[in-house]
């Protein structure tokens, strides 16, 4: 055969299969006739088609509703524990203006902040909507790429469920409703129904709100604010925002005038001109006095962040769908222990102050909040004297020092990750160090440039952990940092319920100059308690409405620090309330009865903040003091001038010198807590620490921090507190009695005893 038959051959197929290949042949032979290229781009036709035709359907078969979103607006019930009211809220704060009364670049913020394409596109963002589809198909939730038409119809037309159904609902209308209405009554619907925090529906009431000005008095800077607080109200409101809030929101406002300029909208002449423009102090909402503002806040916030983790919420969007929607929501407070704690507050500290006598009584604020550590439940919150009157929780607010009580965490991690000194001695409570004021902290040999004094800069010489404790010695705890490592003490402090985002791992931290609040202290403390498992504090009981409730998550959660560490800092913090800095206000306290008490004080640089947190085996108390400025005037002692609202030295308030933890923060938690806990023991799994007997002396290595002579080749770390402005001018009660302050001793050597001592830690904000 030649080969020009051979190829006809093989082309008509001629060639015979080998006889092994005859069954693999007809396989591959069928698969082509299943997926031919026809037969594939005709399935891929036909799903257009019914694509199309089933869009064609549902556009003819929806129509544009009525608007419901005032009649979507019910009062929120709160209850206690018990299921008696706490408080309604549900009043609209809303007026609607119409769009020529604001000004145009005004308009354009929000356009430039959400939709830039919105006067030229059809309604709808086909490639969001889609990823919106898939997203909530794929249980993720989130929906992204919105234009202001299809979150006004969202916002007026529908509700925020993050469902299918929803999604192509709102597309349809969306796409009817850019028919049916002009850009600017689209614009004027979005900007007059959109939640912007505070309570405040619409620009008007948002002007209102943040700036004290009507909608058409709205500067550009202003108005992009507002635009840029959409995107997340709570979280980016100046008033109550964290230092990361803060940066956000900054963020998208400079995003807003930017895209502004891109568009032709603003010359980069009038953008360079700009500047922040913060936000006037916020107003308590009516029907909210008293701690019931600070209980209602906090209750929405933790609800929020439940909608968020389950359905995939944004921030917004849970917001919206929490706020006067119809809730009733159950908290866990204990109308016993709450009316106890705010009795304390008043008999221990705001009955004694005298602001019109003493400038500084006026700058006094206190927080506190109380947790079942076996539970997780908050039984008792304390957010200021009146949420009319200080609009900022006192009991969740991050930015104040919790300085010494921050102790206890560095020897948790220790413990936990069985730490050794430089000279490879295990670090637990018989660990001797040295206790000399203003020391050289080492890291393997070579100074690290941190050297912080104690209390008074009094020295101590060789002491154990325990006595370091005990008196707060600065030098023993920023060595026990180094040794076992910035990291790993920045971990547990995460694992323990710190927010440590953004925090360096540098040995001031030591000293506890980071932020926290008396709720994250609270938490931290309940896990000590809880032997080790992570204790989340929850406000929630229960929250639902008509056609829905909200699972809320068990507080408790998993062991997140062994046993023994935690028991052993329980045992070693008794020794602070028997022997140590709140000997006098705790352990001798007459109200006591034999109670065990565990706790830790704690007193801020310059004395801005002095903290207690303490607890019992069944009830954990965090108590804070902070210095606010009442109004502006002289300079503080970093040299700054004071502004009103500023951080401020406590020194002086009540009659006395420095306010430590060990006075009124200690005096105002042994005030509460012996009033509502029943005498019982802890239950440790320890065999050191204060609240064991030892069976011999201890003994243990010598001083393992000897400063080296060479040259230190490291500087000084360096930390930034945060500067978060609080919102609202304190108010206090006229006083009944003036506080002695005790004079810090020289201490003897002893293990576990001497001076009740409480540091106010070096000035690191140089």
């Amino acid at each position: 055969m030649g080969r020009a038959e051979e190829r006809r051959a093989r082309q008509r197929g001629g060639h015979r299969a080998a006889p092994g290949n005859r069954s693999a042949g007809s396989g591959k032979s069928g698969i082509r006739r299943l997926f031919t290229w026809k037969k594939i781009l005709g399935t891929f036709l036909g799903v257009c088609l019914l694509g199309i035709g089933s869009f064609i359907v549902l556009y003819l078969v929806v129509d544009v509703p009525q608007g419901n979103t005032a009649a979507q607006r019910q009062s929120n019930v709160y209850k206690y524990s018990d299921g008696t009211i706490l408080a309604r809220k549900g009043e609209v704060n809303r007026e609607i203006v119409d769009l020529s009364r604001v000004p145009k670049k005004v308009q354009l913020t929000f356009v430039a902040a959400e939709n830039k394409t919105f006067y030229k596109d059809a309604g709808v963002d086909f490639k969001g909507t889609a990823r919106g589809l898939i997203n909530t198909l794929s249980g993720k939730g989130k929906q992204g790429g919105s234009t202001i038409t299809q979150q006004y119809v969202k916002n007026y037309y529908l509700n925020q469920d993050q469902t299918v159904t929803r999604k192509l609902k709102e597309l349809v209308i969306s796409l009817k409703v850019d028919r049916q209405k002009s850009k600017d009554d689209i614009l004027a619907g979005y900007i007059n129904t959109s939640y912007y925090g505070r309570g405040a529906y619409g620009i008007q009431a948002a002007a209102q709100a943040y700036y004290r000005v009507d909608a058409q008095d709205l500067t550009v800077e202003q108005g992009a604010y507002l635009a840029a607080l959409l995107q997340a109200p709570s979280q980016y409101d100046w008033a109550v925002a964290s230092a990361t809030g803060k940066k956000l929101v900054q963020d998208r406002w400079n995003y807003v005038l930017n895209n502004m300029v891109e568009e032709g909208w603003l010359t980069q002449a009038e953008r360079g001109a700009m500047k922040f423009p913060v936000p006037l102090a916020p107003k308590g909402a009516p029907g909210l006095e008293g701690q019931k503002g600070y209980l209602v806040d906090l209750a929405n916030k933790q609800l929020e962040q439940q909608l968020m983790d389950q359905e995939g919420l944004t921030a917004s969007q849970a917001e919206t769908a929490v706020v006067d929607q119809g809730w009733t929501i159950t908290l866990n407070i204990d109308r016993k222990k709450q009316a106890q704690l705010e009795n304390a507050v008043k008999t221990e500290l705001t009955s004694k102050l005298e602001p019109k006598q003493r400038r500084a009584d006026a700058n006094v604020q206190a927080g506190a909040v109380s947790v079942d550590p076996r539970t997780g439940k908050i039984v008792a919150l304390y957010g200021g004297k009146d949420y009319y009157k200080h609009f900022v929780s006192n009991a969740t607010r991050r930015d104040y020092q919790p300085a010494s009580t921050f102790k206890p965490v560095i020897l948790a991690a220790a413990m936990e990750t069985e730490a050794k000194t430089q000279q490879g001695k295990p670090i637990d409570p018989d660990t001797v160090y040295d206790g000399t004021s203003g020391r050289d902290a080492v890291d393997n040999g070579r100074k690290v440039g941190f050297h912080p004094p104690n209390e008074d800069d009094v020295s101590y010489g060789d002491i154990t952990v325990q006595t370091a404790m005990n008196k707060s010695v600065n030098s023993v705890f920023a060595q026990m940092g180094i040794d076992v490592g910035m990291d790993k003490v920045m971990g547990t402090a995460k694992d323990l319920g710190m927010d440590t985002k953004g925090m360096q791992a540098v040995p001031a931290q030591t000293l506890g100059s980071m932020g926290a609040s008396p709720l994250e202290m609270a938490g931290i403390y309940a896990t000590f308690d809880n032997h080790g498992k992570k204790v989340t504090p929850s406000l929630l009981k229960s929250a639902e409405k008509k056609d829905r409730s909200v699972e809320i998550p068990d507080p408790i959660g998993d062991q997140v620090i062994s046993r023994t560490a935690a028991d052993t800092v329980t045992s070693v913090l008794t020794g602070v309330v028997d022997d140590g800095t709140a000997k006098v206000s705790v352990a001798d306290n007459p109200l006591r009865n034999g109670q065990q008490v565990a706790g830790k004080t704690g007193t801020s640089d310059c004395n801005r903040s002095a903290w207690f947190t303490g607890y019992t085996p069944d009830l954990v108390t965090s108590v804070g003091l902070f210095g606010e400025a009442a109004k502006a005037g002289g300079t503080g002692c970093d040299k700054e001038k004071i502004k009103q609202y500023s951080h401020v030295s406590l020194q002086g308030a009540l009659g006395g010198g420095r306010v430590n933890g060990g006075g009124p923060p200690a005096q105002i938690w042994a005030a509460y807590t012996f009033g509502v806990t029943e005498k019982t023991k802890f239950d440790l799994d320890t065999t050191q620490g204060a609240a064991v007997e030892p069976t011999e002396t201890p003994t243990s290595a010598p001083p393992t921090s000897q400063a080296p002579s060479e040259t230190p080749t490291s500087e000084a770390p360096t930390t930034e507190p945060p500067t978060e402005t609080p919102s609202q001018t304190p108010t206090t009660e006229p006083p009944s009695q003036t506080p002695t302050t005790r004079v810090p001793t020289p201490p003897t050597q002893t293990p576990t005893g001497g001076t009740t001592l409480d540091p106010v830690e070096p000035n690191l904000e140089q």
